[in-house]
């Protein structure tokens, strides 16, 4: 119900309470609007990530700054896959939490699938290294968000205050609603991002094929064997060489070539 007082001449006026309320929905709409308005083709992941990072920054109430996060939450090492900050005070936070410590308030709500709160972290018992840590750097408030698709935890938003007790249960819930299509943005950008690298693998994978093939080609040309024995003994040399196969067929090729003109060459 809208909180109100009446001013000397009968008017309902709302009060600061109620106009904070409606300041911060105001908010939280604005960073919706921003998160549908991205066209992920015309980001890349990293950028995508630091956009969302600045619009949590501006629709969660209280937060001085955001981080964006990338986990695999199965995985006991490197469960970071990519982040960004929407200042450096925020990547050396997560640089302590995901690097030095691995222990923090996103990791938490990651592997918990909740919002993780804390008003205190200079004396925050849940992470009795990270917090004592960020608190002497002058950050006592954070909040982390799971960013959630159909069930799957893929990552977390996390946000930042220097002051004490700055994120209430009404921050978190702003934070929920817009963690929700965070998470559908990122998770598209992800998507996106890893079938660009599989062409590009397979546009790489294509651009080698006829330098195999040619190299094949002059191996069964020398000493008669099948396509099936050339190819292996091509992989034999990459495998006893370690240097890529693409890498060794070009070497036949470029002999070949050196050979084909030496013997070419006028006397």
């Amino acid at each position: 119900m809208t909180e109100s007082v009446e001013d000397a001449e009968g008017l309902r006026l709302e009060s600061p309470g109620a106009q904070q309320a409606i300041a911060d929905a105001v908010d939280l709409r604005a960073g919706i609007d921003d998160l549908t308005s991205l066209v992920a083709g015309s980001l890349g992941l990293p950028e995508l990530l630091a956009e969302v990072s600045t619009f949590a920054v501006h629709a969660i109430p209280g937060a001085d700054g955001a981080g964006v996060t990338l986990l695999r939450v199965d995985r006991a090492e490197n469960m970071v896959e990519a982040l960004a900050a929407s200042a450096p005070f925020v990547a050396e936070i997560d640089e302590i939490q995901y690097v030095t410590l691995r222990e923090g308030p996103c990791i938490t709500a990651a592997l918990d699938k909740r919002t993780v709160r804390s008003g205190s972290l200079g004396g925050e018992k849940m992470w009795p290294r990270f917090g004592p840590r960020v608190g002497r750097l002058g950050v006592h408030s954070a909040l982390s968000l799971p960013l959630v698709v159909s069930g799957e935890v893929i990552g977390a938003i996390n946000v930042y205050a220097h002051g004490k007790d700055v994120f209430d249960e009404h921050a978190a819930e702003l934070g929920e609603l817009f963690a929700k299509p965070a998470a559908v943005a990122v998770r598209n950008a992800q998507i996106l991002a890893h079938a660009l690298a599989l062409t590009t693998q397979l546009q790489k994978a294509l651009s080698t094929r006829p330098v195999i093939d040619q190299a094949i080609g002059l191996i069964r040309g020398r000493t008669g064997r099948t396509a099936e024995e050339a190819f292996a003994q091509l992989r034999a040399i990459s495998q006893a060489e370690h240097r890529k196969l693409n890498e060794v067929a070009q070497g036949i090729i470029d002999e070949a070539v050196r050979r084909a003109r030496a013997r070419h060459r006028p006397a």
